[in-house]
């Protein structure tokens, strides 16, 4: 019998805006679409959270035994600098600034992409498909809606009709908001726009002669509307309607809400059953933006070379830091935090360690079959992945327990533990061991290394630069970055 056939997961729908038992349309099979990147420039964390907590969701599904086709799409056309419709297109313009083809740019940050995810030890989606590769298929969804009356031609643009669209059918029902209210918060159209309303979205957009991605249409030479793709390649690989759609919190609106718009006009379904959103990321406490310089890349996080950090930190330990918090709560990344996330990744891998080397007893004063529901139980309140966490601890604390004779588990009990350890920590959250050597071994490499900072530094106080360099040079090449800083010199290992 299947796990999934004796567990009752619940996941919170922003449809409906609450918890619903989760029962896939057609049973063991799950077809789960997520969001993807747009690969004009590096990953951003928030991205990274995102996909790191649809793994997690992927992982889980896939361990109690359904049969899972996750799709996370590639944009790499059509989405303007503004999220909306007007605005260079960001890979092109990234293109020009660089004097790149666009494919180039496209090909460098995917590649980027799935080289971070890796990292982070995420399982590769089951379909990546990209915007440029279903051109054809855009075009037939908007012909769909225009026959159904809900869009309309300007100059060479097709326009979805947002107005007539919610007479019939909840424009807002992903979001929660009203059109009232969007059209109170928008600004009247000046004469420059070929929109009837501020409120509909592009569907397809006219080229100008200087627009570098640009395909035929039956419209003339243009390019699709951002919305559009994901609703033609969730439905295409997972049909009309399936099973759950993720994303980040901010493509609520108008992303998911334009998605659901085109669905509905196109076949009638809302695409997706449940529609699943991971929350913001902050970085000390203020939300992260690249203009005012608060903001932190995966790879200084690995490295440590950001005057943000002291130090660098294993992509593992940030995961575990990711999944210390509810994917639909804020997380804040600090120093301090990740410092403090790095103790607890340690010493849950200690644990491990310390289990394995353990012995059975003549009884058991642990409950491991109780314990063991509490995990499964976590997990299918919505994903509960904090919760999880600490019923992994509870066990540390007692495999710590049984190391100084406190407690006992009896052989088979023993053998319990350990396979609900492993899927949990691994199979589940997705969490690595590469480090678990490490950390018992963390006080000797420790003192190593602040012998080689301090040689370092005798030789730099010396004027013996070439030693110094050389010390550093050769630390690198074997993975070890130095970070020298206002409190000394501090080390990070690379994965």
């Amino acid at each position: 019998m299947a796990l999934f056939e004796t567990n009752e997961l619940k996941i919170y729908n922003s449809l409906s805006a609450q918890k619903e038992t989760f029962v896939p349309i057609n049973s063991p099979f799950v077809g789960m679409y997520v969001c993807g990147p747009t690969v004009y420039s590096d990953v951003h964390l928030g991205n990274c959270r995102t996909f790191i907590s649809f793994d997690m969701v992927f992982r889980y599904l896939s361990h109690l035994g359904y049969k899972v086709r996750y799709v996370r799409n590639i944009t790499d056309a059509g989405h303007l600098e503004n999220d909306a419709d007007e605005g260079e297109d960001k890979i092109a313009k990234k293109a020009r600034i660089e004097q790149l083809e666009p494919m180039e740019i496209v090909q460098r940050y995917t590649v980027g992409f799935r080289d971070v995810m890796s990292r982070f030890n995420a399982i590769p989606p089951s379909i990546e498909p990209t915007a440029t590769g279903h051109i054809v298929e855009q075009i037939e969804m908007i012909k769909q809606i225009i026959d159904a009356g809900l869009a309309y031609e300007v100059n060479g643009s097709v326009y979805f009709d947002v107005e007539k669209y919610n007479k019939e059918q909840h424009y807002g029902i992903v979001s929660g908001r009203k059109i009232e209210e969007l059209l109170d918060g928008t600004r009247d159209l000046d004469g420059q726009s070929d929109k009837r309303s501020p409120l509909d979205f592009a569907l397809w957009k006219n080229a100008s002669p200087s627009h570098i991605m640009r395909w035929p249409s039956p419209w003339g030479i243009g390019f699709p509307g951002w919305h559009l793709e994901c609703s033609v390649m969730s439905t295409k690989y997972l049909g009309e309607e399936f099973d759950i759609h993720g994303g980040g919190m901010d493509l609520k609106f108008p992303h998911h809400e334009c998605e659901v718009a085109q669905n509905q006009a196109s076949h009638g379904h809302n695409g997706a059953r449940n529609w699943m959103h991971a929350n913001m990321l902050t970085l000390n406490g203020k939300r992260m933006s690249k203009s005012t310089g608060n903001t932190l890349l995966p790879y200084e996080l690995f490295t440590g070379d950001t005057p943000i950090l002291e130090k660098g930190f294993h992509p593992s330990v940030v995961r575990f830091f990711i999944h210390q918090a509810h994917y639909r709560s804020v997380l804040d990344f600090s120093n301090d935090a990740l410092l403090a996330a790095e103790k607890g990744f340690f010493r849950l891998m200690e644990g491990l360690d310390t289990l394995e080397k353990l012995e059975g007893g003549d009884k058991s004063t642990f409950d491991v079959a109780n314990w063991k529901a509490k995990c499964y139980a976590a997990m299918n309140d919505d994903f509960n992945s904090p919760i999880l966490i600490a019923e992994l601890f509870d066990a540390v604390r007692v495999i710590n327990s049984i190391k100084a004779g406190n407690e006992s588990l009896t052989s088979s009990d023993l053998t319990l533990l350990k396979e609900t350890m492993h899927t949990f920590i691994f199979d589940v959250l997705g969490l690595q061991s590469v480090n678990a050597g490490a950390s018992s071994n963390k006080g000797e490499m420790d003192t190593v290394m602040q012998i080689l900072i301090e040689l370092r530094q005798e030789a730099r106080a010396s004027k013996n630069f070439a030693l110094s360099d050389e010390i550093r040079d050769k630390l690198a090449d074997s993975g070890i970055v130095l970070k020298d800083g206002k409190d000394g010199t501090s080390y990070s290992i690379q994965s």
